[in-house]
């Protein structure tokens, strides 16, 4: 069932496919450029408890940033516990000590998913190592780093196969500060199609808007949200992955997914789990003016 949210105006009501779907990342920002900590977590528990709240996910924080993002939220006082990705960037030894800080917080912070990059050659021995640092009832997510050169997309693709074997969670890098950062649509085919031969939940990040914008001789133009849960539909019912992640056309890819049965999204979102994107137009207000919330 999709949830709904009073407002001033009536019921706001977020379907099944986008629940919980957006993560805040504005952490994950060099310091230089993110915004507050406290001024992340205000705006986070005002657009959780906003007529679009069902549409937010975690809120990601790198390890070395978890003192600040506790003292902010007891400051704050939510009036439940903040869902958190914890995103290792000091190395894995620091996670039990990460992880004893916010259980022992429980009233305002969960831990749900702890997410770390991974070497390019990763294998079962380092992988058995991120699991013995994470708790049964927390996500592991593992990143694969994909090489720059086209000649290294078979082995990054093998690594992302050998994390979902293992039982973690492959994310998928979308976009960044490089140009670089943004993966072609034959490489995001190819990961997604591996994700529904292997069954495996993925998170995407680097998202920035909702529907893919046209193309230009300039450079890759970025992924859009939209895109990826059609892709994902497509891949899951043998349909065309490339034309969907391709696809500039928001008209017909709102149709497409806004026409999607409970059951077919359900489907959808047990691949994609999450996805990361600017809190900040993207993606309730995109995604409300294309008519699909």
């Amino acid at each position: 069932m999709a949830a709904e949210h009073a407002t001033g105006n009536g019921p706001v009501t977020v379907p099944p496919l986008f629940s919980h779907l957006v993560d805040d990342p504005s952490l994950l920002r060099p310091r230089s450029s993110a915004p507050a900590v406290d001024t992340v977590v205000a705006r986070y528990l005002r657009n959780r408890s906003g007529p679009r709240g069902e549409l937010v996910g975690q809120l990601l924080c790198p390890v070395s940033r978890l003192p600040e993002l506790v003292a902010a939220l007891a400051r704050a006082q939510p009036e439940r516990p903040v869902d958190i990705s914890l995103v290792v960037d000091t190395g894995l030894g620091a996670v039990p000590k990460a992880l004893s800080t916010v259980f022992s917080r429980s009233a305002i912070v969960t831990p749900r998913t702890i997410e770390t990059a991974a070497p390019p050659d990763v294998d079962a021995v380092w992988l058995e190592r991120v699991s013995e640092f994470v708790p049964e009832d927390v996500v592991a997510v593992v990143e694969p780093r994909r090489p720059q050169e086209p000649d290294g997309t078979d082995a990054w693709l093998a690594a992302v196969r050998r994390v979902a074997d293992h039982g973690c969670a492959p994310k998928l890098r979308c976009g960044g500060p490089r140009p670089s950062d943004v993966p072609s649509a034959a490489e995001v085919e190819s990961f997604v199609l591996m994700m529904v031969e292997t069954n495996s939940g993925f998170t995407a990040r680097g998202l920035a808007q909702a529907v893919r914008p046209p193309a230009t001789d300039a450079s890759r133009p970025p992924h859009g949200i939209v895109n990826l849960l059609a892709a994902v539909a497509r891949a899951l019912s043998g349909g065309d992955v490339r034309g969907a992640l391709d696809a500039a056309d928001s008209a017909t890819l709102v149709r497409e997914v806004a026409a999607l049965p409970e059951k077919a999204a359900h489907r959808v979102r047990g691949l994609l789990s999450r996805c990361g994107a600017d809190p900040e137009p993207v993606p309730g207000t995109q995604l409300a003016g294309l008519g699909l919330l």
